[in-house]
């Protein structure tokens, strides 16, 4: 992680990304529109953020999320963690960095409160701020050679059943080597910045965002031996799923795009080659949000 301090900050274009079908987040990118005007900084804001009214319109220009990417500077995201792993899928290819407002539970990733967006903001716009760099993942699937499915995801691609209570069979192979076939309920492949959430919940490791590393965790799998494995960043994974007459499986990516899949199936998962660029205030420290998230240190 990178820490700025340096002369006025470069932003001078910055997009607001609001979370997508709520309107609740529209007291607070309006009090955002007042602290960037202070800051003196050209204001977009993404067209689908339903809660765009005439008030904002004469101080944020509308625009689609390609054009955001293209023109913004700096991109502030309004909203929970899952907001910002929409964002940065959609924002990953135009290297521009973005900032997250956080409006739920505490999040991972939006780490900046709105009762503290115009200190922060001002710090930042001063040159004050940490950046750092995090790894995305670039999911396909192939039928039969065929490219049926060509997805990102900031979070952990995972392949799983549905609507069934029987397991799915699949190999998985490492950079073309076999690794086993197993039975279980499916297999995430996890970024580190994935393994606090769905990994972390299967018993997976925590990693550092910091290191170029891919996780694979296994859900409930029928053997007590088959164990999370960490393996270099530049892996290629791929999960060849089997036997689904009696069953059903798909591919989900960040748990908000999904395809079904069928027998034969071949989900590759390798990272993608550019990263996300994260805004942090200089005061931002991961492990103080891990113990906060995960109350580690609090008496039971």
């Amino acid at each position: 992680m990178t820490e700025h301090n340096h002369p006025p900050s470069p932003f001078s274009i910055v997009g607001i990304i609001g979370k997508h079908g709520a309107s609740t987040a529209g007291d607070t990118v309006k009090e955002l529109i007042g602290i960037l005007r202070t800051l003196g900084v050209e204001i977009l804001i993404d067209r689908a953020f339903v809660a765009i009214d005439e008030e904002m319109l004469q101080f944020a220009r509308p625009v689609d999320r390609c054009e955001l990417g293209e023109q913004a500077d700096l991109a502030i995201v309004v909203g929970g963690d899952g907001t910002l792993l929409n964002a940065a899928r959609s924002l990953v290819d135009y290297d521009v960095p973005v900032l997250g407002i956080n409006l739920g539970r505490l999040g991972f990733l939006t780490d900046i409160p709105p009762s503290d967006m115009r200190r922060h903001l001002q710090e930042i716009f001063a040159g004050h701020y940490q950046e750092e760099a995090r790894t995305l993942l670039h999911g396909q699937v192939l039928r039969d050679g065929e490219l049926m499915s060509d997805s990102l995801a900031f979070n952990d691609v995972v392949v799983h059943k549905f609507n069934v209570a029987r397991m799915i069979e699949y190999e998985t192979f490492i950079d073309h080597q076999f690794v086993n076939t197993t039975r279980s309920d499916g297999l995430i492949v996890s970024t580190p910045t994935g393994s606090t959430a769905y990994a972390l919940s299967s018993g997976g490791p925590i990693v550092h965002p910091a290191l170029n590393a891919l996780i694979l965790v296994p859900i409930c799998p029928h053997t007590m031996s088959y164990r999370p494995i960490v393996v270099d960043g530049n892996s290629r994974v791929e999960i060849v799923v089997h036997d689904l007459d009696q069953t059903s499986a798909q591919v989900t990516c960040d748990g908000q795009t999904s395809l079904a899949l069928v027998a034969g199936d071949r989900v590759i998962v390798e990272k993608k080659p550019k990263p996300i660029r994260l805004i942090h205030p200089t005061r931002y420290n991961y492990y103080r949000i891990l113990r906060a998230k995960l109350h580690w240190g609090k008496r039971l």
